[in-house]
């Protein structure tokens, strides 16, 4: 935008444009992405609540998991109530400041999504490589202070990201084809290099994304030396079974978003426009959706505590 001096400023508002080329769809695609987001409220604030509940549930590996679940909402919560305004009320329009708070806390909680996964890895890890010191390594004070650190992390991370695109001049156009503000959609909208905001981005991914990634896999190349190492099928098929629900948010988070990264600076001409949008909103929407069925089927003990969960309801009520 340019004021009176013809210099820069920042633009007062942008417009998010939904899903470019579906906008006479917008109302069909809002309705699966509303029901996927009901069925994460229910089901990530029914597990926060069965894991404070059930004493059973008072375990390192199930408070990693209620992080998780708080996570997931926060991470949704931040970007589908604006996508269902544009899709059904046409609401569009966003300011440039809310813009740049909603850019920080989705790109905030997905950081700490990442560390929330990795610090499941280390648990399972220590559940299946050291059994008889599990309770000893994992307090209480450990998790906490963990959970605390992943949190920080995520967030401070995030922090120059509002301050780098405030510093950019931006021209003519202030319309983001996207449902969200997402930190490289804004960027691109500049008429000045972005080359500071690529390299920052950049190493925010190999301080979350690749360190997180790389100790998981870390994690389970041990865990798969120690599983292998047991002379019983039944302990192997014992120890597998525990890491199924974790392995499967893992590929629930961790494939959309590596899609999103490299379409966003790779793919720019050869991806359409309309699936790395839909992509997006799927990778912050498929993680809190799913991953309250993987682990609720998954789990015995959370199926366990579940189904005496209705089975004390129905009691009560007749």
């Amino acid at each position: 935008m340019f004021n009176s001096n013809n210099s820069y400023v920042a633009p007062q508002s942008f417009i998010l444009n939904g899903i470019p080329g579906l906008e006479r769809f917008h109302v069909w695609i809002s309705l699966p992405l509303f029901t996927m987001y009901i069925m994460s409220l229910v089901g990530n604030l029914g597990l926060v609540y069965l894991i404070h509940h059930k004493e059973a549930l008072h375990r390192p590996m199930y408070c990693f998991l209620a992080m998780l679940s708080l996570t997931d909402l926060l991470t949704c919560t931040t970007t589908l109530p604006n996508a269902l305004s544009i899709f059904w009320f046409d609401l569009k329009k966003i300011n440039f400041n809310a813009c740049l708070v909603q850019m920080f806390f989705v790109h905030g909680f997905t950081g700490v999504e990442s560390g929330v996964l990795m610090l499941m890895a280390l648990d399972r890890y220590v559940a299946i490589c050291y059994p008889l010191r599990y309770a000893t390594i994992l307090t209480n004070p450990i998790i906490a202070k963990a959970g605390l650190a992943t949190f920080l992390r995520g967030m401070l991370l995030m922090i120059p990201f509002p301050f780098l695109v405030k510093r950019l001049p931006f021209c003519q156009d202030n319309i983001i084809s996207h449902t969200y503000c997402d930190h490289m959609s804004v960027v691109k909208l500049s008429c000045a290099s972005i080359k500071v905001n690529v390299i920052y981005g950049l190493i925010v991914v190999l301080l979350i994304g690749v360190f997180d990634i790389s100790c998981i896999s870390v994690s389970y190349t041990m865990i798969l030396q120690a599983v292998v190492s047991l002379s019983s099928s039944a302990a192997r098929q014992k120890a597998f079974s525990t890491c199924t629900a974790h392995i499967s948010a893992i590929i629930i988070t961790y494939v959309p978003a590596l899609f999103t990264f490299f379409t966003h600076r790779f793919g720019g001409h050869t991806i359409p426009p309309s699936l790395h949008i839909i992509v997006a909103n799927l990778y912050l929407l498929l993680p809190p959706t799913l991953n309250p069925i993987v682990y609720g089927v998954k789990t015995k003990q959370i199926r366990d505590s579940v189904i005496k969960f209705f089975q004390g309801q129905k009691i009560g009520s007749s």
